[in-house]
């Protein structure tokens, strides 16, 4: 039987994390949670990574905590996964949740942290702790009132009822959702957009969007020295594709 843990691949820029357990729908277990800050870390570091997607293993994305972690500790399950959650919520560069199948508890907590998330048809979402009596953390419950707003968010956390596609797309939850086997071939191409923008625009808007108010000298300062910008001009006037350099690795 395979054993659970995290996967991962770099091509074409794209760095995809693969949730991989499949003998329980790809749960969580604690070692897993704890696997995902140092990692994130690793691929924000590396200059040829550019994008991140974050999917699950066959046809499930992850159907959230292992249930027998919460059994042992379900306060130190909670805590890793609060910081896998904050880990990737953080990571500088555009991530992108890929989503088939289910998508519940720990699973959902992931994919909020996305950037963005795309899912398939027979995705299905659900925020379930009222289900096992947990308190869902504040800064977990933040982040979903910023994508769905506070009645879905109550809807979600108070009856731990999933949602079908339409709906998650309708309330926010995701951005995009694809008919049949297309959510791969649409997450590749819209990656490959992503991979060829300037990473100083998307890197800047990340934090503004975000809500951080204190960094816009520093943002300035990094388009005024970068030559992204006169980069771009230059290829938009010469009908070119622009090849731009600046780095979120290499920024510091």
């Amino acid at each position: 039987m395979e054993e659970p843990q995290l996967l991962h691949h770099v091509t074409d820029s794209v760095a995809t994390v693969v949730i991989s357990h499949p003998a329980k729908r790809n749960a969580m277990t604690a070692a897993m949670w704890a696997a995902v800050p140092p990692l994130l870390a690793r691929l924000a570091d590396d200059p040829d990574v550019r994008v991140l997607v974050l999917t699950g293993a066959g046809q499930t994305f992850c159907a959230g905590a292992d249930i027998s972690a919460l059994r042992e500790s379900a306060s130190e399950a909670q805590g890793l996964a609060v910081a896998a959650e904050e880990a990737l919520a953080a990571f500088p560069k555009p991530t992108l949740a890929a989503i088939r199948g289910h998508c519940v508890g720990g699973g959902a907590q992931l994919a909020a942290a996305c950037d963005l998330r795309f899912a398939g048809q027979d995705a299905l979402f659900g925020v379930t702790p009222a289900k096992l009596g947990i308190v869902y953390p504040a800064s977990s419950t933040r982040r979903l009132v910023s994508l769905v707003g506070p009645a879905t968010a109550k809807y979600l956390l108070f009856s731990g009822e999933l949602i079908d596609p339409g709906r998650a797309l309708r309330t926010g939850l995701v951005d995009e959702v694809l008919p049949g086997g297309e959510l791969d071939k649409r997450v590749t191409e819209f990656t490959r957009v992503l991979a060829s923008r300037s990473q100083l625009t998307q890197a800047a808007a990340k934090e503004f969007t975000d809500g951080r108010t204190d960094r816009e000298a520093h943002w300035m300062e990094q388009a005024r020295t970068a030559g992204d910008t006169a980069e771009g001009v230059a290829a938009f006037l010469e009908r070119r594709a622009p090849r731009f350099t600046w780095n979120v690795s290499a920024s510091g």
